[in-house]
């Protein structure tokens, strides 16, 4: 009777915790509502200026969009802020496809994108394209970031060809469109 009745007495060890809510935020993330720039008073430009700071160095990083934003004016001879919108219109993307698993299976369900998330998805691919240009031909962020605008606006560049990619492959998973949530 010794070693069993010893193995008894000792409670047993959970293999889980007793369940608790250990999820990181409680409800939706609050918005934050952002200042426009002090040059050209548009909030886009403001986003743009976060997202393509590095560092936490928003100084430099808004010094080379207001240098890019100078090099639309010099090269279209318009407003630099109506070209960069015009560009933003031709980015933003309409639908997408996001994940859905069925019975085992992940299936690419296309949904509409929402407002601001259609904005955020238009400036990050905005600054990824800008970054992915060749160092050779543009020296400076500013030089490449200015270019991809102006392509943008005349429906043209890497950014504009990613969103009608995202689109395509949208309208070709039109099939799982009755999988939404």
């Amino acid at each position: 009777m010794g070693q069993k009745d010893k193995e008894e007495e000792k409670p047993r060890r959970r293999l889980r915790p007793l369940r608790h809510n250990n999820m990181a935020r409680k409800g939706q993330a609050k918005l934050r509502v952002l200042e426009p720039d002090p040059i050209y008073g548009s909030r886009l430009v403001t986003k743009l200026i976060n997202r393509s700071m590095k560092d936490g160095k928003r100084s430099v990083a808004a010094k080379e969009i207001y240098g890019a934003l100078e090099i639309i004016k010099e090269k279209t001879g318009s407003d630099p802020v109506k070209v960069f919108d015009q560009a933003m219109e031709n980015i933003k993307p309409t639908m997408e496809v996001r994940p859905r698993r069925v019975g085992g299976a992940a299936y690419q369900v296309p949904m509409q994108v929402r407002g601001p998330r259609r904005e955020s998805l238009a400036i990050r691919w905005l600054v990824t394209s800008a970054n992915s240009k060749p160092n050779s031909e543009f020296h400076t962020y500013a030089e490449k970031l200015a270019s991809e605008v102006i392509d943008a606006s005349k429906g043209e560049g890497v950014s504009v060809k990613k969103r009608q990619d995202i689109e395509r492959v949208a309208e070709a998973n039109k099939a799982f469109a009755h999988f939404k949530w």
